[in-house]
């Protein structure tokens, strides 16, 4: 992921012209904040309290990845070229490959992972 990010910020294609897409992407953006925030909340003793199922991850089960490629095709999208599509289809094969981890880990982490899979959507809220 690191490097198709790379690649756009070197085609200069990571952030759009175009002021309704840089809306979005100030939005996506603070999404992306928002639920990297909520993520690393801790308890009182400092330790994770467990697995997030409310803010953010009431709606989708991997906002910040939603986020980041919602921002990417954004970008690429307004300075569309075919090196360009590369990089921002690197971004997101990049994540794709670590929700697929990410899933299988928590899902031997957390029991309540599997109810919660089946009950909110992976990166649209209630489509996909």
């Amino acid at each position: 992921m690191v490097s198709g990010v790379t690649g756009l910020a070197v085609y200069d294609a990571l952030i759009a012209s175009h002021w309704a897409l840089r809306l979005l992407q100030l939005a996506l953006m603070a999404w992306m904040i928002a639920a990297f925030v909520w993520s690393r909340r801790r308890d009182a003793t400092g330790a994770v309290p467990g697995l997030s199922t409310s803010g953010p991850f009431a709606y989708l089960r991997h906002p910040i990845y939603a986020a980041l490629i919602h921002f990417v095709w954004a970008g690429a999208m307004d300075h569309f070229s075919w090196p360009v599509l590369g990089w921002a289809e690197t971004v997101t094969a990049g994540a794709f490959t670590r929700m697929h981890v990410e899933d299988h880990v928590l899902l031997r982490t957390y029991p309540d992972y599997r109810a919660y899979k089946k009950r909110v959507k992976k990166l649209i809220p209630f489509v996909y």
